[in-house]
């Protein structure tokens, strides 16, 4: 039986530059199309990185090869990438029938987040009003103006390489009509008020600082919120329901349900999760509309 391509490439290093230097080589990779992406690049490879890249060419029969050695770098969430070969970084990526178009050496696209992207358009019911607070290219939006069938989608973000592709994606999957971008820092653009069935968080480490922006969007009966965070492994519901009730207080609004639904391990002994609330602004307070 044939290796798997990164074992096909660890052998080929391991007889050009050492079996000690090739076993430092990641186990896996992330493929996009004509692109792929090994993440967690050792500092000792990058001496290697063009010879690594053409290898990787040559196993996978792809064009471009980004290596990322690091996490990621700044508000805007830029992933820390080398280009090891080929040139074009622009990709467009097919997923769970939806079709995904950015730049991987500027935007940072998890397939570990795949689900929750699908997700966000179960939740959603047809006809809702959204609000999603960190759009990105559309990771929430897009589903929740496709599958989800809302009636309007208002999709903040402030990265303008982000929001160009947040534009182009609603496009390519047919809700430019249904998914309205807004450009800006969610804290400062204009958003209608007792307007929203349901509310998006997605940032990361934690959207629970977003919280009051998100109420003051809500109708005044009420509505869904969907908050990311990170927490402890070992107590990742307590945590979160804890965290997120004294968010929701210091919001002047009421809890009336929550449920907290893992996403994906974020590094040693932490979880990212997304809690999904129902919650009541307060009638008489900084709420109130």
């Amino acid at each position: 039986m044939r290796p798997p391509p990164v074992e096909r490439v660890r052998a080929a290093l391991a007889r050009e530059a050492g079996a000690e230097l090739a076993a430092r080589l990641p186990r896996g990779y992330q493929r996009l199309g004509h692109l792929v992406i090994l993440r967690n690049f050792p500092d000792e490879l990058r001496p290697w990185g063009s010879r690594i890249g053409r290898l990787f060419q040559e196993a996978l029969g792809v064009e471009t090869v980004l290596a990322f050695p690091g996490g990621i770098q700044g508000e805007f969430r830029r992933p820390s990438a080398l280009c090891l070969a080929g040139s074009r970084t622009e990709v467009t990526h097919r997923e769970e029938g939806l079709l995904w178009r950015f730049d991987a050496q500027e935007i940072m696209f998890a397939q570990g987040n795949r689900h929750e992207r699908r997700r966000a358009g179960t939740l959603v019911q047809p006809g809702e009003r959204v609000v999603d607070l960190f759009a990105g290219i559309g990771y929430f939006s897009i589903p929740a103006a496709r599958f989800g069938r809302a009636a309007e989608v208002i999709a903040v973000e402030k990265n303008p390489v982000s929001l160009r592709y947040l534009e182009e994606n609603a496009r390519l999957n047919g809700v430019a009509g249904t998914l309205r971008p807004l450009g800006g820092d969610n804290r400062e653009v204009p958003l209608p008020r007792d307007w929203a069935d349901r509310v998006f968080l997605g940032y990361l480490p934690d959207s629970l600082p977003f919280l009051p922006r998100a109420v003051a969007t809500l109708r005044t009966g009420g509505g869904w919120v969907h908050a990311h965070l990170v927490v402890s492994a070992r107590r990742r519901e307590e945590e979160a329901l804890s965290r997120f009730a004294r968010a929701a207080r210091e919001s002047h609004a009421t809890v009336a349900s929550a449920e907290v639904v893992p996403v994906k391990p974020y590094g040693p002994g932490r979880t990212h999760v997304a809690v999904d609330a129902r919650i009541i602004p307060r009638m008489g307070s900084s709420a109130e509309r």
